[in-house]
């Protein structure tokens, strides 16, 4: 168990050791990442020790649990010197570019049909992402409404859907937020596809979904970071790139563009250094104050509206890579929530249901170490979702489909519990 914990407390530490020369290297210009290569590290339960060799090279570390490896991204004129290095690694990109362009080359045109699942076979752009959710709602347009939570740095729209059941609007939230880190791809379509299973089970009267929509209303909001993503598709593209697209304060280095909305939310913003960095040229820069960028004052005036009126019942953050289930606090490893037995169990059936459904046996290992909005929804979860490093954030695109698929049977399984009795939070989880 002491392992397990150290694990997971890595989780939210980690990003402060990539290396801010490197970030600002790859920041300046377009980034096409040709003959960059990824790295994975073998650490064998001694991170630190490997931590120091990598001191010599600059590289941007992908991954947040290093107790057992560490994924890099490493510049072609660093390679030869980390080669040099005496570490036990494999290779999970030989040139991040070819994979890149893979990743992107089977984009199909959407289709007009929004219950076409060819959808989910390729990436899309925003825009298309755009029309897709409209489509969707038009679907069960006496069941939905397009909904904004704000606009983006940039003036970008956080749409999203909110859907109910009989009855009406007004039943407790279960709000889902995708794409918060504009290169974790797999994220939007994983909502997206949890949001049309809920609708076309709801039009086929699929008993389990009646039940979920006629008890709770969904708030799905698939681009939390909708600057982030277009930036991929714009004039200067970066498939890695992270954060919003706000400048840096006045007084610092103007080429150090981005806040980590993950980390600017008002709750805990001050209270680890290491895992919300003060450095604007970080991936994780916290920003000068908290909320202080539009995505999460607006998301933000979204939760309290909903903490206030229905309440929330649930609240997931789904982020990628490494296979997580993750309940709070993720900003401190010793505080644990008086909620956290009931938090773990439920993970627990999550983690067995994805893995039990289809033969790939995908595990997601649990525990504390996420989540924001504590205090504001009863369940509270980061999910990290594919894969544990063979590809990374460069997921190719014949994993979307299975990715979404297991996801749905574990929230299936989530939503069936919310309210059961034996969830007491008292004894052992």
């Amino acid at each position: 168990m002491k392992t397990l914990q150290y694990i997971l407390s890595l989780v939210s530490l980690s990003l402060g050791a990539v290396s801010v020369s490197f970030l600002k290297a790859i920041q300046a210009d377009a980034v096409t990442y040709n003959r960059y290569k990824v790295f994975r590290v073998n650490t064998h339960g001694h991170p630190s020790i490997v931590e120091k060799k990598l001191s010599n090279i600059s590289y941007e570390q992908w991954n947040h649990d290093v107790y057992k490896h560490i994924d890099i991204l490493v510049s072609p004129d660093q390679v030869a010197l980390f080669e040099t290095l005496d570490l036990d690694y494999k290779v999970m990109h030989e040139n991040l570019a070819e994979s890149i362009t893979q990743e992107s080359a089977t984009r199909s045109l959407r289709q007009k049909q929004a219950g076409n699942l060819s959808w989910y076979d390729s990436y899309h752009d925003y825009d298309d992402h755009i029309q897709y959710f409209q489509d969707l709602q038009q679907s069960f347009s006496n069941n939905s409404e397009i909904i904004s939570s704000g606009t983006s740095y940039e003036g970008r729209d956080l749409y999203g859907l909110h859907l109910w059941g009989a009855g009406g609007p007004g039943k407790p939230a279960v709000l889902y937020h995708g794409n918060v880190h504009a290169r974790e791809w797999i994220t939007s379509p994983v909502v997206e596809y949890i949001t049309f299973q809920l609708i076309d089970g709801y039009n086929n009267r699929d008993n389990l979904t009646l039940s979920l929509l006629d008890k709770y209303d969904f708030y799905v909001i698939p681009f939390v970071n909708p600057d982030g993503k277009w930036f991929f598709y714009s004039q200067t593209p970066e498939r890695l790139w992270r954060k919003n697209r706000q400048p840096p304060p006045s007084s610092g280095d103007q080429s150090c563009i981005g806040r980590d909305i993950n980390r600017n939310w008002e709750f805990a913003w001050d209270a680890n250094s290491q895992g919300a960095s003060i450095n604007p040229c970080s991936q994780s820069y916290r920003g000068e104050a908290p909320s202080d960028t539009p995505e999460v004052q607006g998301l933000d005036k979204l939760v309290r509206e909903l903490r206030d009126t229905t309440g929330i019942k649930l609240f997931i953050d789904w982020h990628s890579y490494g296979q997580y289930i993750l309940s709070p606090f993720g900003y401190k490893e010793t505080l644990y929530a008086p909620e956290l037995g009931k938090w773990t169990k439920a993970a627990s059936v999550v983690s067995e249901s994805i893995r039990d459904s289809s033969d790939a046996r995908t595990t997601f290992t649990f525990g504390p170490s996420g989540a924001v909005l504590v205090g504001r929804a009863e369940f509270s979860y980061t999910i990290e979702l594919r894969d544990t490093g063979d590809y990374g954030f460069v997921l190719p695109p014949e994993q979307i489909r299975p990715a979404a698929e297991e996801q749905w049977e574990g929230q299936k399984a989530l939503l069936s519990l919310l309210d059961e009795e034996f969830f007491d939070g008292k004894g052992p989880a």
